[in-house]
């Protein structure tokens, strides 16, 4: 565990359920296994007395003895499975829970290191491999050992140095079944996770710019490409899969080198006739002797199992704490311990004022700012365009507005400065229409409901009709029409309407709109412009529009120029 940091352990914790719902599975796996073994011992013992014939009624409570044991090792069984997997789906769903509450104070400027794809691994399939902490790791090493150790001090009570034989035996198999699968795997289950991302990262890169590829001619080396990622996926695959077998074979020939202590060690006791039970019972119990190894090494297989599902639990744990840098940079913002209020939670927002004064920012691992020495003021009513050629900084800007970067200079909202306020009240009061809006795989209806859930029909509708979507969702089928993963079944256009309808419903005091013209062709970049200011204009609400596109005096009361860098 030497390279566990802190953060993986901080995940780790998490992954593992609380103790009162963690005991009742591990008691009843317990009582299973040790079911199990009893089990066989007293069948072993049954049918072996048998054989000599003795009175029916002498064979009675190793009748009965086997029944209970058979019915109590189902019942275990059935029950350790719903408690533990209820514990662990239980602290699953808490798990994934307190990763985003991780992952939100830094999005989504701190997590641009990371590939989409990847992320998207590391937060379903890593996520998911931590369940197996309590279910492959913690509980199996833990019923296994108990069960064990009750099976040796059973052995030794009825022969002293097959019970020694089986602890040697079980010792080795520990030892040896956890190290040589760890130098035969441990490479690859580093690589697993990793390699699962990347290829995750390669196939989503593949669907999303599938006719970009194929336009350019460019698909064939990025499938070629995959391909390589996919084979090296299946010889780690392959590696881990080899280490498996070497545990499953070590556990194998210690489990006959127990049974075979127990017959060496055994047979000259039978001869001469002694043992710490009586003569007349050492036939049966030195059979019993013979045959639990058996069992025993069935159960005692797990730990070398929860050996190679740790080094996997722990590959995956790092990979999720590594999602959220351990300090948050500067360039990401802190909520304050108590910040100041613009308007009270029940308070329906007002008028905001936003000033700007030699506004600066970069994003995380910049040296040099990609926006600086901004300054402008916009009121309500206020309709600012702001310019600049690429690379000035406009979208920096926005993104620093509603506080996903942080900033130098000054930034005001009705007086007080930005960093004083909590993060969610100034995106409650400053929105933002992002150059490629996300739009959810669901209907219109949804899409509109996601600003403000209490809207009816009527109140959707009218909102359509401003940002001039009215006809086009009529002839669609209405609110129900689907818009596509990511807006697939919508142009460019129809996407930033949408994403102003929902901003509308919202109501923010600010708005902000991000070139909403860049994936527009030319001849609708104006209608659109002037779409966007049109609905937008409000006495109540001030608007910025960040466009390339050139806009008509009579829309803007204000324009400002961001300077090349």
């Amino acid at each position: 565990m030497s390279d566990v940091t802190t953060a993986s352990r901080d995940v780790l914790r998490l992954a593992q359920p609380r103790p009162r719902w963690f005991a009742p599975g591990l008691l009843a796996g317990i009582g299973s296994a040790v079911m199990a073994v009893a089990l066989l011992a007293c069948s072993a013992w049954l049918i072996t007395r048998a054989a000599e014939m003795p009175s029916l009624a002498f064979l009675g409570l190793a009748v009965v003895g086997v029944r209970a044991f058979a019915i109590f090792r189902s019942v275990l069984r059935y029950l350790e499975r719903l408690t533990s997997h209820d514990a662990a789906f239980r602290q699953l769903a808490e798990l994934r829970l307190g990763i985003f509450r991780r992952i939100v104070p830094v999005a989504p400027a701190g997590l641009a290191s990371t590939g989409r794809g990847d992320l998207l691994t590391r937060l379903v399939r890593d996520v998911d491999d931590l369940q197996d902490l309590p279910l492959r790791v913690l509980q199996p090493l833990l019923v296994a050992g108990v069960t064990a150790a009750l099976s040796v001090i059973g052995i030794w009570l009825i022969l002293p140095l097959a019970g020694l034989t089986l602890l040697v035996c079980l010792l080795l198999a520990g030892v040896l079944g956890t190290v040589l699968p760890r130098s035969l795997a441990a490479r690859a289950d580093r690589e697993l996770a990793p390699l699962r991302g990347a290829l995750a990262d390669e196939v989503l890169e593949i669907a999303l710019n599938l006719d970009v590829l194929t336009a350019f001619d460019a698909l064939s080396p990025r499938l070629a490409q995959l391909a390589r990622t996919d084979e090296r996926l299946r010889r780690a695959t392959l590696r881990r899969s080899a280490g498996v077998g070497v545990q499953s074979a070590v556990v194998a020939l210690f489990a006959g080198a127990a049974t075979l202590g127990a017959l060496y060690f055994g047979i000259p006791a039978l001869e001469r006739g002694g043992g710490l039970l009586s003569p007349d019972l050492l036939v049966p119990t030195l059979v019993v002797a013979v045959l639990v190894p058996m069992a025993v090494f069935e159960v005692f297989g797990m730990i070398p199992l929860a050996a190679g599902a740790w080094r996997q639990v722990r590959v995956s744990a790092r990979r999720v704490a590594d999602v959220v840098p351990q300090a948050v940079p500067a360039e990401i913002p802190v909520d304050v311990v108590n910040p100041q209020e613009l308007f009270s939670p029940d308070q329906a927002l007002g008028p905001v004022v936003l000033e700007l004064t030699d506004l600066g920012a970069r994003w995380p691992g910049q040296v040099d700012a990609a926006v600086a020495g901004v300054s402008l003021r916009l009121a309500p009513g206020d309709r600012v365009h702001l310019a600049g050629p690429s690379g000035a900084g406009k979208t920096t800007l926005a993104q620093t507005l509603v506080r996903f970067l942080n900033y130098t200079g000054s930034y005001r909202l009705n007086g007080v400065e930005a960093r004083l306020l909590a993060q969610d009240e100034v995106r409650r009061v400053v929105g933002l229409c992002e150059q490629r809006p996300w739009l959810f795989d669901d209907s219109i209806r949804q899409n509109l409901l996601f600003a403000r859930d209490t809207a009816t029909d009527a109140e959707l509708e009218a909102v359509l009709a401003r940002v001039g979507l009215a006809v086009w969702a009529a002839q669609r089928g209405g609110l129900e029409a689907r818009v596509g993963e990511r807006g697939a079944l919508v142009s460019g256009g129809q996407a930033q309407r949408i994403a102003l309808a929902r901003a509308l419903l919202a109501d923010f005091p600010v708005l902000i709109v991000d070139e909403p013209t860049a994936n527009v062709d030319s001849a609708g970049a104006d209608a659109l412009v002037r779409d966007i200011l049109t609905a937008a204009a409000d006495a109540h609400r001030a608007v910025l529009l960040i466009s390339h596109t050139p806009v008509p005096d009579e829309l803007v009361t204000a324009r400002v120029t961001l300077p090349g860098r």
